[in-house]
């Protein structure tokens, strides 16, 4: 086991080895790259993205999104249509306890001076309270004792969510440095506290000192012998941003109908993350009859009887369990519903773009001191940003506002009414997110990847949890020609 992970590393390492030594001319002009004489612009080699913690690639495609079950809440809210979803990464499981106690224990370590970091990303453990129930163990116990160390974190928002993918891709980020030797691990005697901890965007901006740089700086052939230089984007070092994934690509993920393609064909349409028309598995022999997901079979039926448990969790269980689908993804179906980025409209069907469809972009971009250079990173050791304007974006023809969430559907009419009342007529508005799939209390319709509903980003649910996505950088597979 140790030689094979040996290997994997020695492996990922090549993945991320620039070759700026290598002699190399422009087929455009002649010149020479990776050379200081001949103007000092470099290229390099790029053996394809690193596949990073606990992500698995899910292969893009075609497919057709929304509901395939009958509409029994008669939202119409998920009309079936075509779209295209390009490759992305996701999360093999869902975000766990143990996972998410490791980001509280380093807020908790690092923002010694603003203790209110730690205390906002806290999950609401009272989400488990019940006025007709006795919950109150997993008010206690749930969130940090061993025995649910491996179960879904759960009582977490949107925004604590979205919060955890930008400090886990800072942390993912952190360590590939420190693997190629470029950084050391520096976390003992204060180093990183406060606005002093690593981060990505500020690390390329060059407002990030290590006080452990390592021993493989990379070399700057620009700055005369002996000069080295931070990592840049262009080398392809470091991974894209974790992410909430989008509805459809959670959807497609879901789906995973790469399993019941022939060619160009899919045979077989799905009803769940998994083939076949019913909830139990009829896939290898000893397996055949087992229940696929965690969720409730019926009307007060968590589990099924002592001795002959169905799917054997009475709340959420292991994010390990069952079997995963095509993709290879655990509990796309049952166990705990999921976060997605998107802003909630109920005729998304109607409005959304027909290739990587998402509602909820908010344009902005660095902002600049009165010399023009990126301002100073804040408290917190990350770049600030403001919206971008009208007034600069006057001439483009795709964009014009930073806001972007009510496009085509605005929260006001022509005539200055309210679309969406919030709190009178609905309970819709800018705020609302996603989420997607079916938990250990909901009944085996909302297993369907189709299904959608929708909850204020600042509540949570003791049956809400969430994971994480990532782009996928250049070629829809490894697949090279």
């Amino acid at each position: 086991m140790k030689k094979r992970n040996i290997a994997v590393i020695a492996l990922l390492g090549a993945f991320l080895l620039p070759t700026s030594c290598k002699k190399e001319k422009s087929a455009i002009t002649g010149w020479r790259y990776n050379n200081a004489k001949w103007g000092g612009f470099e290229t390099y080699d790029y053996a394809g993205q690193e596949t990073g913690p606990n992500l698995l690639l899910v292969e893009g495609g075609t497919f057709t999104m929304g509901s395939s079950e009958q509409d029994v809440l008669y939202d119409h809210n998920n009309i079936e249509r075509k779209v295209t979803v390009p490759s992305f990464y996701m999360d093999q499981t869902e975000i766990s306890n143990k996972h998410y106690l490791e980001y509280l224990w380093w807020l908790g370590r690092i923002f010694v001076d603003f203790p209110e970091v730690y205390y906002e990303a806290l999950p609401d453990t009272l989400c488990w309270r019940d006025k007709l129930a006795y919950n109150e163990p997993y008010v206690e116990l749930y969130l940090r004792h061993p025995a649910y160390q491996e179960y879904p974190v759960v009582g977490v928002n949107w925004l604590q969510a979205t919060a955890f993918a930008a400090w886990r891709t800072d942390r993912v980020n952190e360590m590939i440095l420190i693997r190629e030797g470029i950084l050391k691990p520096n976390q003992l005697n204060g180093a990183q506290l406060n606005e002093e901890n690593f981060n990505t965007n500020t690390y390329l901006n060059g407002q990030y000192e290590s006080s452990a740089p390592g021993k493989h700086l990379l070399k700057d052939i620009n700055g005369g012998k002996g000069i080295t230089r931070n990592v840049r984007m262009e080398d392809g070092i470091l991974l894209p941003d974790y992410r909430l994934p989008t509805e459809a690509e959670w959807e497609f993920a879901a789906l995973a109908n790469i399993g019941s393609s022939v060619y160009e064909n899919i045979n077989e349409k799905k009803i769940y993350s998994w083939n076949g028309l019913t909830v139990r598995n009829h896939g290898k022999e000893k397996d055949r009859g087992s229940i696929n997901a965690n969720f409730k079979r019926g009307k007060g039926d968590q589990g099924g009887i002592s001795g002959r448990l169905n799917d054997a969790a009475f709340i959420t269980t292991d994010v390990f369990s069952y079997w995963p689908n095509d993709y290879g993804l655990y509990n796309m179906g049952g166990n705990v519903s999921e976060w997605v980025m998107d802003v909630y409209r109920p005729l998304s069907y109607e409005d959304m773009t027909d290739f990587n469809s998402f509602r909820g972009n908010v344009y902005k971009k660095k902002k600049l001191d009165l010399d023009g250079i990126v301002d100073r990173k804040d408290s917190l050791g990350r770049l600030q940003y403001i919206p971008v304007t009208e007034e600069e974006n006057a001439a483009r023809r795709n964009y014009k506002k930073s806001d972007n969430i009510g496009y085509i559907d605005e929260e006001y009419y022509n005539d200055g009414d309210q679309q969406y009342e919030y709190g009178v007529t609905t309970l819709i508005n800018n705020k609302a997110h996603v989420y997607k799939g079916g938990s250990w209390n909901d009944r085996a319709y909302w297993l369907t990847p189709g299904t959608r509903r929708f909850l204020d980003e600042e509540q949570s649910l003791s049956t809400l949890g969430f994971r994480c996505a990532m782009h996928r950088v250049g070629a829809p597979n490894d697949k090279r020609k």
